[in-house]
């Protein structure tokens, strides 16, 4: 069935609760004393200790005052299904973490890959990765420090990558390479889930205070979109005063690259794309000069921009192996290709060995940013206006229409970042 098909189905309780029944079968496999009615999931651990109860279950012993037992979450299946709401076990969080109220979260192209099948994924598991929300609890043993940075009721806005801060990466201040983000992130169903849900347990590492002037719905949208718009304009591009900079794809991450890069005080910026709507929306976000790469041959256009030459920095924002190699052309000699845009498990992107090898043509994959150097920064210029993240958010949706939204994505009918709100 065509992903974009999946959303017209009517999904009753009873095909809902025979999902969970037959998934339960095939995954749930270390608890074996599992009811077969009123399913309730809980986000464990690891895939194999996720386990059922029965709606009768006492309550979660060490939950926070006032804090229900169960909560409900947006939960992913199988590929080309729909997500369905699903009631959890409250998480529980460990030393070094926060229980944080969801607020709101932002819809990416990453987790459409995910319910694509592009991406090898431990399931069942909840979507999204950009929230911002409100703390209701520590985890025990939890640093003062952590306690009195982060007090509760405070609101907080969390990076999509978790760093422990302990490892050889994190020492370096390479937290978006940590190594126990790496290994056991919830792509592997072994630390973290996603964010669609009401409550969830978040590294204090992730973390950064938002300040009463931002709003929770628009804010969301600086733990991922802007956060990894971040990483590639400062970290892998390092984009100075006076460059000129394309980039290809100007969806949430690409318009917020945009942004950067004006911020930075790029000169030429060059926003190449298929949708007129959203190249119109790019210039409200620092595009110079737009290219439709449906009308015109985007690389020779970047040329004519440029004056023979190429640009200084291109951003690759989509994903796909065709703007990878678009990306890789566009550039100067001596100049930076960014590839930012995730893609298929196993994609491969194609560059011209010679050109890169004779004119030192700089490849750069960048992942994400630093959480904890640069989620307050990124506060910090929203907060001043030098980030436009109201104009950045298109669309809202309700809870309860998490799955439209990712409809709506699909069929590309989301200019700029959609939001979810939760609470």
């Amino acid at each position: 069935m065509a992903f974009s098909a999946m959303f017209r189905r009517v999904i009753t309780k009873t095909q809902s609760q025979h999902s969970l029944r037959l998934l339960t079968s095939r995954l749930f496999i270390r608890d074996t004393n599992i009811s077969t009615t009123n399913k309730i999931v809980e986000n464990g651990a690891s895939v194999n200790s996720y386990r059922c109860y029965s709606a009768q279950t006492s309550s979660v012993g060490g939950v926070g005052v006032g804090l229900p037992s169960y909560m409900r979450g947006a939960v992913f299946w199988e590929p080309n299904k729909p997500l369905t709401m699903e009631d959890f076990r409250m998480p529980r969080p460990k030393s070094g973490e926060i229980l944080i109220k969801t607020k709101a979260c932002g819809v990416c192209h990453s987790d459409l890959h995910l319910m694509k099948g592009d991406f090898l994924y431990t399931r069942p598991c909840v979507v999204g990765h950009e929230i911002t929300g409100e703390v209701v609890e520590h985890g025990p043993l939890t640093d003062i420090r952590i306690v009195k940075r982060y007090p509760i009721g405070s609101h907080v806005v969390g990076a999509f990558i978790m760093p422990c801060g302990n490892c050889f990466f994190c020492s370096k201040g390479e937290d978006e390479l940590c190594e126990d983000f790496s290994a056991y992130n919830r792509a592997k169903g072994t630390l973290y889930d996603g964010e669609t849900r009401l409550f969830l347990r978040s590294s204090a590492h992730a973390l950064s205070i938002l300040p009463d002037s931002l709003p929770y719905t628009e804010s969301a949208i600086l733990g991922c979109a802007v956060f990894t718009a971040y990483g590639a304009m400062a970290h892998a591009a390092v984009v100075r005063p006076g460059d000129s900079v394309a980039v290809i794809g100007v969806g949430g991450v690409g318009s917020s690259c945009l942004q950067i890069a004006r911020a930075f005080g790029a000169s030429d910026i060059i926003a190449v794309d298929v949708q007129d709507e959203k190249l119109q929306n790019a210039k409200a976000f620092g595009a110079t000069h737009t290219i439709n790469a449906i009308q015109e041959d985007a690389i020779e256009k970047i040329r004519e921009i440029t004056g023979g030459m190429g640009v200084d920095i291109a951003v690759e924002a989509l994903g796909k192996p065709e703007t990878f190699v678009q990306c890789a052309q566009s550039v100067r000699e001596g100049g930076k290709a960014v590839m930012v845009g995730l893609t298929q498990t196993g994609a491969i992107g194609e560059v011209d060995i010679n050109r890169l090898v004779r004119r030192k043509i700089k490849v750069i994959g960048s992942y994400g940013a630093k959480p904890r150097q640069d989620l307050p920064k990124l506060v910090r210029l929203a907060e001043t206006g030098f980030l436009n993240i109201s104009g950045a958010v298109s669309r809202k949706y309700k809870f309860e229409e998490a799955c439209q939204a990712f409809h709506d994505l699909d069929q590309g009918s989301i200019v700029g970042r959609a939001v979810i709100e939760i609470s």
